[in-house]
């Protein structure tokens, strides 16, 4: 028996539906941070600083999950149900183990499905609350960062190149046309030290005088850093990405056609010279043996005018 589709029957219901909905220009990823069977206080830091970069559109879950294994088969299916539960396109989840210390997986989801994944160890961390600095220069939520990425191994290795690729995604925030240099106070610096380990640092940007109407800028470190070392990585598979990579068509606008609110849809027809003087008339036309017809009568009263003058 097949189920009834559930309509909502709500106007707050509607509303929500339709913030799930598609749209032509999609607005600022969310990310969801979970946590595994088990963690370390390194990997909770990691993860507790994560949330506090990104708390503007973030969803963190404390509670420990057993069932996700995003790497195995059927082990994704936990990560995709939170996805599709809290509209997170952005996933982080930390999980603890000898063979595998300080693990953490970043992966993107399309259409509240796994989209990519990569797998780093953390090593050499520092928290943010390790490092001491003027609270000032503290980056302002909402505000906009800097991308650094310093070595040739994210060109030439396919993993930092998947890493650069989601650690972007994971940190730009929302897409902005238009963007103000007061509104970029930070910078995430990633150095890539061999071709699979690399080192992020998060730094605020200084601003200051340099004589011209382009501001001096110093870089003072706030946290956190580590290293990321890939560990294992999935590409997206190739229809997928096709289907994902796919943009919305605009309308084509129509030449010479415009719209009135009064008169409606208004078009401009141009067209092109006749050349009515070069064109080849016959003797069959009627309206030229009407003209003849009249031709002659008119020359045979003028005649008769002359025989009987008055």
């Amino acid at each position: 028996m097949v189920s009834a589709i559930r309509v909502p029957k709500s106007q707050r219901a509607r509303r929500e539906l339709q913030k799930h909905a598609p749209k032509l220009v999609e607005t600022g990823k969310k990310t969801l941070i979970l946590h595994g069977t088990k963690t370390s206080a390194v990997l909770n830091s990691v993860l507790s600083d994560i949330y506090h970069l990104k708390r503007d559109n973030a969803v963190k879950y404390t509670k420990k999950n057993d069932n996700i294994r995003p790497f195995e088969s059927g082990g994704e299916s936990s990560l995709e149900f939170f996805s599709l539960k809290t509209d997170c396109s952005l996933i982080v989840y930390g999980s603890h183990a000898k063979k595998r210390p300080n693990n953490l997986i970043l992966g993107r989801t399309y259409d509240h499905h796994i989209y990519d994944l990569v797998e780093v160890g953390v090593e050499n961390y520092k928290s943010m609350e390790s490092y001491v600095y003027d609270k000032k220069l503290a980056p302002k939520l909402g505000s906009k960062p800097f991308f650094a990425f310093i070595g040739e191994h994210f060109e030439s290795s396919e993993e930092l190149k998947h890493l650069k690729e989601v650690l972007l995604d994971l940190f730009r925030g929302e897409v902005v046309e238009n963007l103000n240099i007061a509104g970029v106070d930070r910078i995430y610096v990633c150095t890539a030290i061999s071709p699979t380990t690399v080192y992020m640092m998060h730094c605020a940007l200084r601003l200051k005088r340099s004589g011209t109407t382009i501001p001096r800028m110093e870089l003072v470190e706030v946290g956190p850093s580590m290293d990321l070392v890939v560990r294992r990585h999935r590409l997206p598979v190739e229809s997928l990405k096709k289907e994902a990579m796919k943009t919305a068509e605009h309308a084509k606008k129509m030449k010479n056609v415009t719209k009135d609110p009064v008169q409606g849809r208004l078009g401009k027809v141009y067209m092109p010279d006749q050349q009515v003087g070069k064109l080849t008339l016959s003797n069959d036309i009627k309206g030229l043996k009407r003209e003849r017809r009249e031709a002659k009568k008119n020359k045979e009263h003028s005649k008769k005018q002359k025989v009987n003058p008055e």
